[in-house]
């Protein structure tokens, strides 16, 4: 099962670069930003609750998909890349195995425990 959902976000990675290829923004913004969404750890800084939370959001499909179609609707083209961004970034860590996390610590995900 593992090897299928990795292929699936594998698949959506690649549409995550298709996505930011529509936008009129140079590739190495690409490269530039993919990790940023990485900056929400520090949340575990404070707590691993917050730590949690702020990865969630930041790592969050859902979240990424309202910014990009918001982006689209208002024709924002930032917005847009900042939901290309975030999607992208969250299949990237998916194919790694690092899921939404849980409150208990950074190495409990969605998709079990990292390093194991």
């Amino acid at each position: 099962m593992k090897t299928i959902i990795k292929l699936e976000e594998l698949g959506l990675f690649i549409f995550g670069i298709y996505l930011f290829s529509l936008l009129n923004y140079q590739w190495w913004w690409f490269l530039v930003l993919i990790l940023a969404p990485d900056f929400s750890m520090l949340g575990y800084i404070l707590n691993t609750k917050i730590g949690a939370y702020s990865y969630n959001l930041f790592h969050h499909k859902g979240l990424s998909v309202l910014l990009y179609l918001a982006g689209c609707y208002l024709k924002i083209e930032l917005l847009q890349l900042v939901g290309v961004i975030l999607f992208s970034h969250a299949a990237m860590d998916r194919i790694f195995g690092y899921g939404l996390k849980y409150e208990k610590g950074f190495k409990y995900t969605h998709l079990g425990e990292i390093g194991k």
